[in-house]
């Protein structure tokens, strides 16, 4: 069975999967743990080709089957071309300013479209209903800004962003919200009595949630990822974290970059569906940002697991080799070109 066919049995049976797990959601109580709370620990995948924000080229939140095992196949089609070993006879490339990156190996971005009770999802996004974040007018400038300044700033590793200095995942893998990205998009949830850990493979975070104590600290204390404080309603783990580092504000990721202001309140909910499955669902409430809260929800999916080490500097020369062209770019006093960010 060659890759392309591997991949679209691979996602009709995730389909054939989400549709039986959106059946069984409606009657599905989750297992207690010690404690007699719902049991969510496990390791978990939010790997998908559905992102943050619907792309241009869907009008709708949902699409039906057949669309999405056509959607999925072309998608299947074209990571086997992209996997295709290197032809030693084809010479070295055209000399190019980007001379390239992965090979798709080294990807894990998911084989099939999100589906939620059973309906395939165009993005996570649900409101505003067009399925794009809406950025208020002085939010999209400080985003413009933060992401110029993120392409374009050399001078030293403060200014590079945090996945590039191996501080948090690039995206908001680490979120909150977590967000599906190129690959290595597993999570483990660990619960005690009164804690919930969430270890976020890239990279090798761990975020906390105090079940006991529900009252944030001083503005003054911003940690990694927020300070998060959780509750349960009935079979749901609500999560609510605020306090923000301003070092996270912006998460670069393609088209589905976000920007959270030091002050935004993201709201999660976390509610096992089935054996298989959790629902994880979550609002953004950032005013100085966006010129609404936004809603999305998506699949996390159980992944058999162990989640290994996320060994990001190890054997990494990109940042280093990045800095010592921008020195030497000053020796010689060349002016590094500018990145144009202001249609994206």
């Amino acid at each position: 069975m060659n890759r392309t066919t591997l991949g679209l049995a691979l996602a009709t049976a995730l389909a054939f999967t989400a549709t039986t797990l959106g059946a069984q959601a409606a009657d599905y109580r989750a297992p207690r743990n010690g404690f007699g709370q719902p049991d969510l620990q496990g390791t978990w995948t939010n790997a998908s080709l559905t992102s943050l924000q619907r792309p241009a080229m869907f009008k709708t939140l949902t699409l039906t089957e057949a669309e999405a095992a056509a959607l999925e196949k072309r998608r299947a089609a074209a990571r086997a071309n992209q996997d295709k070993p290197t032809d030693p006879k084809s010479g070295a490339p055209p000399v190019a300013d980007d001379p390239g990156g992965y090979n798709a190996s080294w990807t894990d971005p998911g084989v099939s479209l999100g589906r939620i009770n059973g309906q395939v999802r165009t993005s996570w996004i649900v409101d505003p209903a067009n399925g794009l974040l809406p950025y208020s007018t002085t939010g999209h400038a400080a985003y413009i800004e933060a992401l110029r300044k993120a392409r374009n700033s050399w001078d030293g590793p403060e200014n590079r962003p945090l996945g590039e200095r191996c501080i948090l995942g690039f995206g908001s893998t680490a979120g909150p919200p977590m967000l599906n990205v190129l690959y290595n998009n597993n999570y483990q949830i660990v619960q005690s009595k009164d804690a919930v850990a969430i270890l976020v493979e890239m990279n090798h975070d761990v975020r906390i949630v105090r079940l006991t104590d529900r009252k944030h600290p001083g503005p003054n204390i911003q940690p990694w990822m927020g300070d998060s404080v959780g509750w349960w309603e009935g079979d749901t783990l609500v999560v609510e974290t605020t306090n923000f580092n301003p070092g996270e504000s912006l998460r670069p990721y393609f088209n589905n970059s976000i920007l959270l202001s030091p002050n935004a309140k993201v709201t999660e909910r976390f509610t096992r569906v089935s054996p298989k499955q959790i629902l994880y669902q979550f609002q953004v409430d950032d005013p100085a940002t966006y010129s609404q809260v936004w809603k999305a929800e998506m699949p996390m999916n159980s992944a058999p697991g162990p989640v290994y080490e996320y060994a990001c500097h190890e054997g990494n020369y990109a940042l280093p080799g990045i800095l010592a062209g921008a020195r030497k770019a000053d020796k010689e006093g060349r002016k590094i070109e500018a990145v144009d960010v202001s249609g994206r």
